[in-house]
């Protein structure tokens, strides 16, 4: 780290997300190739072993200290709600862009809001709900700027939002006192045995999978061709680079202002698919992400803010 970075933690935290955001915006739009030769489920399950077995098997021994779940069936519920998020977003790259999907999850911090509020007591002021109002418009602007073409697929990546928030407030109400060693390692433990559990109701099943992206969600085992086995190598080694930048990012700075800014994915996604696909942002899109950017930036403010 440099001198400047080290005098300054918020400058080092805003370049750990800056690449966080540049490696999963890249790696992300890749799993459209991912997904023409094989399904979700035989993707994360190779996934998860590739990072589970290769990399956390490396440091369990070392670690081994501060893998005890202080209470293991909270542990395993937020698992199962961070492994659902997951699934969700990454099975609507099968048929939305990476853009579309990451506006699709970037409500979460309007789901937070919402559920603190009813589940948890949590106080609300008139702007924050006024920023999570707008903030959802963007999403819907971007993820269907016609709004008679918004169709439930649409909104599949929502759901997704839904479950990240949970699981984001389960990791403070639920799992406030394990560590974050414990959180990760379930987490991609649960993913990847869930992963293959429906692989093998898939195998016993053998449903009739249309060819290509059309048949991610619902294809069974199969021999996947080496574009496949590469990205999801690419895939495996990359977003484990990058959430432990994401880590060390609200490891350095303050949650809030970390959370803000990790709404630059969203334009980075949106160059990547503009850079390797050709895809272009209309501007209704476009301003549908700026609004998204605006409304995050707003609700940071006003929780930082004092009761």
């Amino acid at each position: 780290m440099t001198p400047a970075l080290s005098r300054n933690p918020m400058l080092a935290a805003a370049g750990a997300i800056l690449i966080y955001a540049v490696l999963i915006g890249y790696i992300d739009n890749y799993v459209r190739v991912i997904a023409e030769g094989t399904g979700l489920w035989q993707f994360q399950a190779m996934r998860s072993a590739l990072v589970g077995l290769v990399v956390l098997g490396a440091l369990a021994l070392p670690m081994a200290h501060r893998l005890r779940m202080v209470d293991p069936p909270r542990v395993l519920a937020r698992a199962l709600v961070q492994s659902a998020a997951m699934f969700t977003y990454f099975g609507s790259l099968g048929f939305l862009s990476v853009a579309q999907a990451a506006a699709g999850l970037f409500t979460a911090p309007i789901f937070v809001l919402l559920i603190g509020r009813f589940a948890y007591g949590h106080r609300l002021g008139p702007w924050r709900i006024a920023a999570a109002l707008a903030g959802f418009a963007g999403v819907l602007m971007v993820l269907s700027p016609d709004p008679s073409s918004i169709t439930p697929a649409t909104l599949v990546p929502v759901a997704g939002g839904a479950l990240y928030a949970l699981a984001n407030i389960a990791t403070r109400e639920w799992c406030g006192r394990e560590s974050a060693a414990t959180l990760v390692v379930s987490y991609m433990l649960v993913m990847g045995i869930l992963a293959a559990l429906v692989l093998g109701v898939l195998w016993l099943v053998a449903p009739d999978a249309p060819p290509g992206a059309a048949g991610f969600l619902i294809r069974g085992p199969n021999w996947p061709e080496a574009p496949v086995l590469v990205w999801t190598a690419v895939q495996a080694i990359g977003s484990l680079i990058a959430v432990g930048l994401l880590v060390r990012a609200y490891q350095l700075a303050e949650a809030s202002r970390v959370a803000v800014m990790e709404y630059v994915v969203l334009p980075f996604s949106a160059l990547w698919s503009w850079v390797i696909w050709g895809e272009t942002i209309g501007p209704v899109a476009l301003a549908g992400m700026g609004v998204i950017v605006l409304s995050g930036l707003a609700m940071g403010w006003r929780g930082r803010a004092p009761a």
